[in-house]
């Protein structure tokens, strides 16, 4: 049966499965299983490809999304320019193995951008600078909005938590939350920004869909701003993936 999956750690929060599982039994797909896989450090991604010889594909999630990139044999243009990897399609000659790394997050959070019609003057922060921020970065420079990371260390192109006043947050009326940071079973935290200069005119999304409404989510919610969760962009990169799998 072919197999497709999940690597990260933990996954304990992951509504994939489910996504996969609804898919194929919508679908008539009876071939076919998705699971989770958990693994504790990414240099134990190629000797469990090599024992399960039915692995078709791989999604990746945190904290590997940059990680993997070294162990692919090939990248597409989006992984590439992104830097990080969500989706690994496997290919098998006998003992060799190709994996290729492509990233699906970029297109899935363009569709939110798309629902939501951000237009163009919009000024962003992204929380965060890993691979699901990268992600973000890309679909926003496609749409030409500008942006800023912020980040708990100097990084190049980003400003610091401790940075972040009333002013930029008023200025910024796209927050894109791209950290772990609320996700279950952790549901209590959450970025420390400024969310008392948080208007009804800001829209504050966040990449976590477990909990549906997050703590980051609450805080704006109190200001009157539009707040979203990451699960559309979920449905559509997983789409993505099986599409990229299938070379549709």
């Amino acid at each position: 049966m072919r197999t497709f999956g999940l690597i990260g750690f933990p996954l304990s929060h992951s509504f994939s499965p489910d996504f996969f599982a609804k898919k194929f039994e919508n679908e008539g797909i009876t071939d076919t299983v998705y699971r989770l896989f958990e693994i504790q450090d990414v240099e134990q991604l190629r000797p469990m490809i090599h024992r399960l010889p039915n692995l078709c594909g791989l999604n990746v999630t945190t904290p590997y999304k940059e990680e993997v990139l070294s162990l692919m044999d090939n990248l597409t243009e989006e992984a590439s320019v992104i830097g990080a990897v969500n989706t690994i399609d496997i290919k098998r000659q006998g003992n060799l193995v190709q994996l290729t790394g492509h990233n699906t997050d970029a297109s899935g959070f363009g569709q939110l951008l798309q629902k939501y019609k951000i237009p163009a003057d919009t000024s962003a922060l992204i929380l965060g600078t890993g691979g699901a921020a990268k992600a973000v970065a890309f679909a926003l420079e496609k749409r030409h909005i500008s942006y800023k990371f912020v980040s708990r260390s100097h990084r190049e192109n980003a400003l610091l938590y401790s940075g972040l006043d009333a002013e930029i947050i008023r200025k910024s009326r796209l927050i894109i939350h791209a950290t772990p940071l609320g996700m279950w079973p952790h549901v209590s935290t959450l970025p420390r920004i400024p969310y008392q200069a948080i208007t009804p005119q800001h829209l504050l999304i966040d990449l976590i869909y477990n909990p549906a409404v997050t703590a980051f989510m609450q805080e704006g919610a109190k200001a009157g701003a539009t707040v979203v969760n990451g699960l559309t962009m979920l449905h559509a990169q997983a789409e993505a993936s099986w599409n990229f799998w299938n070379k549709k």
